[in-house]
């Protein structure tokens, strides 16, 4: 085949017009999940059970950055209002009812399994630990073990997603490793291989060039360091640990200029007596800052702080920053803080698990993980809205209860 028939042949495939795939076309991928070569970023790994794994980049600065207020006070906005609300197991619009019968009991069962997910662990308590890795490092994980237990289904244990590598070359194998779990040991047990059923791996951010996510204090990593120098350099001008003035003695000698300096260290500084100086001349005083507020920097770090609220898609009222706001503004932005940090941010979750454990890992593909009002965040605008729709007709009782997560 020439190259005209070869081109002929590719528009008529992008065209939509039936080509004949032939013999070795049977919907199998032809080009790579992760880019391995031309100038790519990755360094393939060899671990035992995964031909090639790429590895996530150590999170030990991001895990620190995480503990500082200002990253600390981002984190928590987010997390805190996903972690409090209610959620609920429901059943997806367009399932059949043939499965109806033990719907209600499956649902039952797998919202007791939630609630308590292992030994030690609350529903709260694990997912605030995925929703901090998620928006630390772009990666959160958590570990699906079936029970074979119809009153507890299924056993969930979050774990470190720093700590898990990811296969580039899996392309839908289901008794292929997918993943590999860091277990820090020597040998063989250096590793522990999850296959795609075994680990719900929530990925913020997802791009082609690598297989990880990038989170929100990825980010915003150089401004917390940047924001941590300033803070740093403020805080001891502001305790006098940076002087600012010194002492211009004219003609003196090297050992007038010893004896003074030790008379001063050991009876001025820090005893609070006023210092006596006699002398032919006056010394001069140097001064080597203002000792104003434009010292410290403080519009560098409020801008600063108007960078970080950025990249956590948070305004910046939200991290302490109050110049420009108002009464007739602070709702305003309340509500898109709601919706551009924290609505996006639970729908992933909700989708995850409602794929990853409910669909993959115990296969019920008529039930869904919902969170309840999620998509209003003030509850009078919300029922206000209920209570039109019940007046027109739009909406029944039953309905209505449904959504607010109201039991039968």
């Amino acid at each position: 085949m020439g190259l005209g028939e070869v081109v002929k042949a590719m528009w008529r495939r992008g065209s939509g017009v039936s080509v004949d795939a032939g013999a070795g076309d049977k919907g199998e991928r032809k080009t790579a999940v992760v880019p391995m070569g031309w100038g790519s970023i990755f360094s393939p790994m060899q671990t035992p059970g995964l031909r090639t794994v790429v590895p996530k980049p150590t999170a030990v600065n991001l895990r620190r950055f995480s503990e500082t207020p200002v990253a600390r006070r981002a984190i928590n906005v987010i997390k805190d209002r996903i972690a409090c609300m209610d959620w609920q197991i429901v059943a997806k619009q367009d399932v059949s009812g043939e499965s109806a019968s033990d719907r209600s009991a499956r649902a039952a069962s797998l919202r007791r399994a939630l609630e308590a997910p292992n030994e030690s662990d609350s529903f709260r308590t694990m997912i605030e630990a995925v929703i901090e890795d998620v928006l630390v490092g772009g990666y959160g994980a958590v570990e699906m073990e079936v029970t074979g237990e119809a009153a507890l289904p299924v056993r969930l244990y979050p774990i470190d997603g720093a700590a898990v590598q990811v296969n580039a070359e899996w392309h839908g194998q289901a008794d292929q490793p997918r993943y590999a779990y860091v277990t820090g040991r020597l040998g063989k047990e250096g590793t522990t291989p999850l296959l795609d059923d075994e680990l719900m791996y929530v990925r913020l951010n997802p791009r082609t060039h690598t297989p990880f996510g990038l989170g929100k204090l990825e980010v915003a990593f150089e401004t917390v360091s940047q924001f941590l120098q300033a803070h740093r350099y403020a805080g001891r001008l502001a305790s006098n640990t940076v002087m600012q003035y010194a002492l211009w003695m004219n003609e003196r000698t090297p050992e007038q200029h010893e004896r003074l300096i030790r008379w001063w260290s050991d009876e001025v500084e820090g005893s609070g007596r006023v210092p006596i100086l006699s002398s032919e001349q006056k010394p001069e005083v140097l001064r080597f800052a203002q000792g104003t507020d434009a010292d410290l920097r403080l519009e560098w770090q409020t801008f600063l702080l108007m960078m970080i609220a950025n990249a956590f898609d948070l305004p910046p009222m939200m991290l302490g920053v109050t110049g420009d706001v108002n009464k007739s503004t602070a709702s305003e932005l309340a509500d898109e803080a709601f919706q551009n940090a924290v609505v996006p941010l639970a729908k992933l979750i909700a989708e995850h698990i409602t794929r990853d454990v409910i669909a993959k890992r115990l296969g019920w593909d008529d039930l869904r993980f919902v969170w309840n009002g999620l998509e209003s965040r003030d509850e009078l605008v919300e029922a206000q809205i209920q209570t039109m729709m019940l007046a027109a007709g739009v909406l029944t009782v039953k309905e209505v209860r449904k959504m607010r997560g109201i039991e039968e």
